[in-house]
């Protein structure tokens, strides 16, 4: 299982849309591509929220063929969309990591 990691912060003042943004229309159209079997979205605590929250959406995906297809055909699309919405409110950090206990296989 390799999971891809978008760690976000965004400012206070697009918390409460961006939220509903995120649950309801980004993180499903990210799993419609197919190349994800399932998504969460966790929050960040004990991390200076002065200048807004900070939250982690994860992807999970049975393969890094499959994580690099969705680089490679949708996620620049989908990256724009949010820059598109969100502007400069928001900047995010990505990740790859591969689960390595439990062992799903």
């Amino acid at each position: 299982m390799f999971i891809y990691n978008v760690t976000i912060q965004l400012t206070w003042g697009i918390h409460e849309e961006w939220l509903r943004w995120m649950t309801a229309e980004h993180m499903p159209e990210v799993v419609a591509t197919g190349c994800f079997e399932s998504s969460r979205l966790l929050r960040l605590v004990e991390v200076d929220e002065t200048d807004g929250p900070t939250y982690a959406a994860q992807y999970m995906s049975p393969s890094k063929a499959m994580y690099n297809r969705y680089i490679s055909n949708h996620a620049e699309a989908l990256r724009k969309k949010s820059f598109d919405r969100w502007g400069d409110q928001f900047i995010a950090f990505r990740s790859v990591m591969q689960q390595v206990f439990p062992n799903k296989s």
